[in-house]
């Protein structure tokens, strides 16, 4: 893909920014429609478009996620929630769910804002600064801290350093990780002993958190080593692990993705960064918003949907297949991985007018563009059994960081490559680079 300047973007954002390796599978789907097998008896099968999308949501008993992200094992563990399948998924996410409820996320909106206030505080007029990464540190600190609480979140740096060698292991495609495994390659060596230095962490917190007793902490990891199920069953310590990794790693690499494309976005688009900072001026002020006053902003949440209609942070989707299927009048026999794409049934103008286009006003009732999607037209993360179980958080933290910085600072886009990264959560490269005018 040709290197885009900042400075040159227009308004079809989606058109100049975009991830090469993803829009093949827009001109597959052209091509040979919404089935495509490659790979022979064990390859992959692609069922693309939103009818494809309905199709394997209903049908979860059919496939098996761990099969099919074996190659995250070596951050997620073995009882990761995300590789869990059956009774096994829905006791994990049963025990999660409750610390993610919409009324315990509004109690965290003002570490959010707090978290966002320590990175601005830091900018001064005349300087540059690479955004994404700074509030990407901001928002794992958050994660922790929301999520963990306090003692967690004091070693957020060094948590983070090694959790970034062990993602680092797992972003790239299944059969790389699959071969740094088997020859134990230098990366693969770095990983693992920072896997056991964070594993050393967490298992601590696990004893910490067993001697409080039941209660003590308003914390997920409170529920995972107390939380009990209908047989009376809890979790075992390297299951607590396991989730709780899974729950750091997922809550600030997607969440810091989707809050570097928005805010990218918007500096882009000059309209779209006024609109918003005139909205967020009227409904909140100057002060950290409320909850609810995130909620009464429509056209920042526009913004917030927007971006993770064009960058979703999970550009494809894949599942084991179990058992034999039929879809579109073509058989697919077991062993295969399906595969579905986000990416693409956002890119397609039968469901999106102008899909290409940066327009949050496609989000607000009453707009001419607005059009409510069907759960499996819009996914930005995922759908059926196992939807992300921390979506709602993570749209609620990026409102409210960049409301922060749309109240606080005038920033404009340094001139830079901007080019997707990633074959786990797509990012930006390079990051997002501004230039600080003022901050109040």
């Amino acid at each position: 893909m040709e290197p885009i300047q900042s400075e040159n973007l227009a308004v079809r954002l989606g058109a100049r920014v975009r991830y090469p390796l993803a829009d093949s599978l827009l001109r597959l789907y052209r091509r040979r429609g919404s089935v495509t097998s490659v790979g022979g008896r064990r390859g992959y099968t692609y069922l693309l478009g939103p009818e494809a999308n309905q199709f394997v949501f209903a049908r979860s008993g059919s496939f098996r996620w761990g099969r099919a992200l074996d190659f995250l094992r070596p951050v997620d563990g073995e009882t990761s929630m995300l590789l869990s399948d059956g009774d096994d998924h829905r006791r994990r996410r049963r025990l999660v769910e409750p610390g993610l409820h919409h009324r315990r996320i509004a109690d965290h909106v003002p570490t959010m804002a707090a978290n966002a206030d320590a990175v601005i505080d830091q900018w001064h007029p005349g300087e540059e600064h690479d955004a994404f990464a700074q509030f990407r540190a901001a928002i794992r600190r958050t994660t922790l801290d929301t999520l963990f609480g306090p003692s967690l979140a004091s070693d957020a740096q060094w948590l983070g350093e090694d959790l970034q060698v062990m993602i680092d292991l797992c972003d790239a495609l299944p059969q790389v990780v699959g071969t740094r495994r088997r020859l134990r390659t230098p990366l693969w060596r770095r990983a693992m002993a920072s896997r056991d230095r964070v594993d050393a962490r967490i298992h601590a917190e696990i004893a910490r958190v067993r001697g409080l007793g039941a209660g003590a902490e308003a914390s997920i990891m409170d529920t995972l080593v107390h939380g009990r199920d209908g047989d009376g069953a809890g979790l075992a310590d390297e299951e607590i692990r396991d989730q709780a990794v899974t729950l750091i790693v997922a809550g600030y690499e997607t969440t810091s993705a989707l809050l570097g494309w928005a805010l990218h976005a918007m500096l882009a688009q000059p309209e779209v960064w006024a609109r918003a900072a005139e909205e967020v001026a009227t409904v909140v002020g100057d002060a950290p918003p409320t909850a609810g006053q995130v909620r009464a902003m429509p056209y920042l949440n526009g913004v917030v949907s927007e971006a993770l209609r064009l960058w979703a942070p999970v550009v494809v989707l894949a599942r084991w297949l179990a058992e034999p299927i039929s879809f579109a009048g073509k058989d697919i026999q077991p062993g295969r991985s399906v595969v579905i794409s986000p990416y693409l049934t956002h890119r397609l103008p039968e469901l999106w007018p102008e899909p290409l286009e940066f327009r949050p006003q496609r989000w607000i009732e009453g707009d001419a563009l607005h059009r409510k999607p069907k759960p499996y037209e819009y996914l930005p993360f995922g759908g059926g059994a196992h939807r992300c179980v921390g979506a709602a958080m993570a749209v609620t933290e990026v409102a409210v960081m960049l409301a922060r910085i749309l109240a606080r600072t005038d920033i404009s886009l340094v001139p830079q490559r901007i080019r997707p990264r990633s074959m786990v959560t797509m990012k930006p490269r390079d990051g997002v680079r501004i230039r600080v005018q003022s901050v109040r």
